[in-house]
């Protein structure tokens, strides 16, 4: 292809037992979006790795305007014009944005000059953060924000993006969608890695899916549509599983949980929850939406018991499972093998010999109900994708029936089938008689599964009707 600006070429990739990557190639012309999908483990991380420099493949070929090249690294890889978004942040939590977004660079440092940038990039691309806020203060999209900015501070011709929208609310992705299309415009070229069918349709110029290690389709996205991207991610003829259990009829039970009056803070002392009060029912899925800093993150804190209140009362069950949106700050140990990551759960309570024979054999069948894909129970926790080890925390999480369940976007970088899978296991919490709180920056997400909705906006909670325009209304404070 003339205008082939990036091109893998018959890529194989092992990880000791595990063949990530089968003769894969990908072909991205000049001045287009490519959107890369495929199920969690189908090795779009890796290929995307790869082309990066960050992992060195066993055969195959990287080439950049035509000619074969070797990349040792991502410094190598920026030095040539590629810029990287990862999926897993690559952030110094004590450092401030404009510091991580400066790492790498070279010349005399000059931060006013690199703040300055950043409230540009930022006021351009509508993904705006304080240069001055440390990354352990930030939320996650947040993170996001700054991962995605620091890419774009390279002045980078070819951006490859790994999940770029998991953690971004619709009106965030919007506005990256729109910077996006004018970067191509310009003559940039992106890479985009999704789970969102209707996202690569609604935004890409081609799209590949890759199958087990192997490219299964390339094609126009004009020339596809949504039923023949579900049949080529998950092989799958009939169209593949639908993204959301059928609306249940809620059987409400006894009061689990209830918060009065309560105010909480972030970790920078600022009061982020105002006199908030709200009770959860047995056996009723409580949707809850919010937007970066309105207090979402620390209302969830709240009920899942890892932040006290400020002021007020929370009453809380004591068994309670959390579903953090960060599992690898706060869910999963990467150095730790699966059953040591399980044994993590109600550690702090057990006392005694640990009984690993039985817990390997209690993660080995966590591994088949939740459908994590891993050699063995003793696989190291980091060499799983980023959506086998969510499905592992949400197994661990639910396994003992909790009274209450709080789930931080619990489907953030999960493929179709196996979001469906989580959200169906959320439901049929909800049906065991678990109450269940779901928060989720896509509304969509929340609607379908939602008895009741919650909205946080400036630190206070209200409900509103389970409706698109209501829950939207309510999250920047309209009436």
């Amino acid at each position: 292809m003339s205008d082939c600006v990036l091109a893998l070429e018959g890529i194989d990739k092992r990880f000791a037992d595990v063949q990530a990557l089968r003769r894969a190639s990908l072909n991205v012309r000049r001045g287009t979006l490519h959107a890369v999908l495929g199920e969690n483990g189908a090795g779009k991380t890796t290929l995307m790795r790869i082309a990066f420099g960050m992992v060195p493949a066993d055969a195959g070929a990287v080439l950049l305007e035509g000619v074969p090249v070797t990349l040792t690294s991502g410094a190598d890889a920026i030095r040539r014009g590629l810029g990287m978004v990862h999926q897993h942040f690559t952030l110094v939590p004590a450092m401030t944005a404009a510091e991580n977004i400066a790492l790498g660079g070279h010349g005399r440092l000059d931060m006013r000059a690199v703040a300055a940038r950043v409230q540009e990039l930022g006021e351009r691309t509508g993904l705006r953060v304080d240069p001055s806020a440390r990354i352990a203060t930030l939320g996650v999209g947040a993170q996001q924000r700054v991962e995605i900015l620091k890419a774009l501070y390279s002045d980078a011709r070819i951006l490859i993006l790994d999940e770029p929208t998991a953690v971004l609310t619709p009106p965030e992705t919007e506005e990256l969608f729109a910077w996006l299309r004018r970067f191509v415009a310009a003559g940039g070229t992106a890479v985009l890695v999704t789970h969102k069918l209707h996202e690569a349709l609604s935004i890409a110029d081609d799209v590949t899916v890759l199958r087990r290690g192997q490219c299964v389709l390339t094609a126009a996205a004009t020339q596809l549509d949504v039923p023949a991207l579900v049949s080529a991610v998950t092989g799958d003829d009939a169209g593949g599983p639908q993204t959301a259990p059928d609306r249940r009829t809620p059987q409400r039970g006894a009061r689990v949980a209830r918060l009065d009056a309560v105010s909480a803070q972030d970790a920078r002392g600022v009061v982020r929850v105002r006199e908030a009060s709200l009770e959860c029912f047995a056996g009723e899925i409580v949707g809850l939406a919010g937007v970066e800093g309105s207090g979402v993150h620390e209302l969830l804190r709240v009920l899942a018991g890892r932040l006290v209140p400020s002021r007020g009362v929370a009453t809380l069950p004591p068994l309670i499972g959390f579903v953090p949106e960060d599992r690898l700050r706060d869910a999963v140990i990467e150095e730790f093998t699966l059953t040591e990551n399980l044994a993590l759960r109600g550690a702090g309570a057990r006392r005694g010999r640990m009984p690993w024979s039985a817990m390997a054999v209690q993660t080995a069948g966590l591994m088949q109900r939740h459908d994590v894909r891993a050699p063995s129970p003793v696989s190291r926790a980091g060499t799983l994708s980023g959506g086998n080890q969510q499905k592992f925390v949400v197994g661990r999480e639910l396994d003992e029936h909790p009274a209450l369940v709080v789930a931080e976007n619990p489907v953030r970088g999960l493929d179709i089938r196996a979001t469906a899978h989580v959200l169906h296991e959320l439901a049929g919490s909800a049906a065991a008689g678990s109450a269940v709180v779901f928060y989720s920056a896509d509304i969509d997400e929340l609607l379908p599964l939602a008895d009741r909705m919650l909205v946080v906006f400036a630190g206070h909670v209200r409900e509103v009707a389970v409706e698109r325009a209501a829950v939207a209304n309510a999250l920047v404070g309209a009436a």
